[in-house]
């Protein structure tokens, strides 16, 4: 009660509805989704890393008891690593050879404290730090080990922010500890000063989402807006109350292009709203992958909604901000590039157009994210206009970018993602060319959902892009919008 009165006093009125709405989550709030095998990010599953010979698991109830400390000590650590933990005493990080290290998403001694990104934000830094340390008897003052920045974009989002925090913190404490056990690290004190940040209180949660709300695309507040999202939201309840009993069974494929905060155009989602719809996926939807659906001759019924989720072109930030986000939430995905402009500056003939030349992935990046369990497929060699080009260059275009993906990545079955996909780049004398080239499967781009039969050589897909609202999205998993 004394906590409670103490939080009243310090967030105000807001901390009432704010206990009843966290109340109200942690009631309705369901089991993780398991992971199936195969799917990337499943390696991570808490049941597979228990399985594993090379890892214990000490679950206690306090870090800094009797029992815990022996039990680290019989362990006879070499190295700590301190991942979201509480404050340690010397008692605890003292007790491995080489010290103890903490990942602190923030730079020092600017920003100690808590929490990831906020008070960056609310002080109009343009980049934000990620910081490796080690642990001493205070809070993040310990000598530095590693660290990094992460770019503030035009279209930055706090939750988008600390998705990239969270990756960088990733590299950065993997480098780190290699560094400390090949005894290359240079470690360096903080700077004397600096400030120690501790949590925001709900106005000042408020306030910054009020102020970053300026910079993002607001909701559609016509009245054709207004009864846009009240039909698609009324379309989806009554899909999960039976609808789906009545209609021809379908699966829906995703397409996107970018998932980026430095622009908002008709192919680019921002981070967090790229992350938000993959938790919905995960939540509310059965994921398959496109190898999955391109072996199907009919669509199963089920009583989910059947999503696929594919990227065209092989932007760089589709390694960056895609992928991770991607194994985090365990969703299959296939990117279709352009392997002639993979791996070079060369801009996509449509960037030309809009004046823009975003980078693109390398062969390494791909490499692992087929490792990863990620499919990829072909978007011809320099993406072409397969209707508008003689045959002899569509023919070579379709077997170069085979043969470069045979070879780079040891490809055997090759899907093709047209470019241009509409219906009119897409004629039946060069969807012919596409089978005689030895692909297994070819994606369009022109929108539709693919109802009662699958065919393999025209899969329906709708694009994707930051103008589609949560309700607007669920209406397109479940296929209708």
């Amino acid at each position: 009660m004394r906590n409670q009165w103490r939080n009243l006093r310090r967030n105000g009125w807001r901390w009432v509805p704010y206990q009843i709405g966290d109340a109200v989550r942690r009631f309705a709030a369901k089991s993780p989704v398991s992971i199936s095998g195969g799917i990337p990010g499943h390696e991570f599953e808490l049941k597979l890393l228990e399985a594993r010979p090379n890892i214990s698991f000490l679950r206690v109830t306090n870090l800094h008891r009797e029992p815990t400390l022996i039990a680290v000590k019989a362990f006879k650590a070499d190295l700590g690593l301190s991942l979201a933990a509480p404050i340690l005493r010397p008692s605890l990080f003292s007790l491995p050879r080489m010290g103890t290290l903490n990942l602190h998403k923030g730079k020092v001694p600017q920003y100690r404290g808590m929490p990831p990104a906020f008070w960056e934000l609310w002080n109009d830094e343009q980049s934000l730090g990620c910081t490796v340390h080690r642990v001493d008897e205070h809070l993040d003052t310990g000598n530095v080990v590693l660290s990094a920045e992460v770019a503030r974009h035009s279209f930055s989002s706090l939750r988008g922010l600390q998705l990239c925090l969270d990756q960088a913190g990733v590299d950065l404490m993997r480098e780190a500890v290699v560094a400390v056990f090949q005894n290359t690290a240079t470690e360096y004190p903080q700077q004397q000063g600096g400030k120690t940040y501790r949590k925001p209180t709900l106005q000042q949660i408020a306030a910054l989402d009020h102020k970053l709300s300026k910079n993002q695309d607001m909701a559609d507040l016509t009245p054709k807006g207004i009864v846009k999202e009240l039909v698609f939201g009324c379309v989806t309840a009554l899909w999960h109350l039976g609808l789906w009993r009545f209609l021809k069974p379908r699966a829906t494929v995703l397409l996107y292009h970018r998932v980026s905060d430095d622009t908002r155009d008709n192919v680019t989602v921002g981070i967090e709203q790229f992350d938000r719809q993959m938790a919905m996926l995960r939540k509310h939807c059965q994921v398959v992958s496109i190898d999955q659906l391109a072996a199907w001759y009919s669509v199963p019924r089920s009583n989910q909604p059947l999503v696929c989720v594919t990227f065209d072109d092989g932007y760089l930030d589709n390694y960056l901000y895609a992928v991770p986000i991607l194994r985090r939430h365990g969703i299959a995905a296939a990117f279709f590039v352009s392997t002639g402009i993979v791996g070079t500056s060369g801009p996509f003939p449509h960037d030309v157009k809009r004046g823009k030349s975003p980078p693109t992935m390398n062969w390494e990046q791909l490499r692992r994210m087929h490792h990863f369990g990620f499919t990829i497929g072909s978007h011809t060699v320099s993406h072409i206009d397969c209707a508008a080009e003689p045959e002899d260059v569509v023919v070579e275009e379709l077997t170069r970018s085979i043969a470069d993906l045979r070879r780079e990545l040891n490809l055997r079955d090759v899907m093709l993602a047209y470019p241009y996909g509409g219906r009119q780049n897409m004629t039946s004398e060069r969807l012919e060319l596409v089978k005689r080239a030895g692909y297994t499967a070819c994606l369009s781009a022109y929108g539709g959902v693919n109802i009662g039969k699958i065919d393999r050589f025209n899969i329906l897909r709708g694009g994707i892009h930051c103008g589609f609202s949560d309700r607007a999205f669920r209406a397109r998993c479940v296929g209708f919008a």
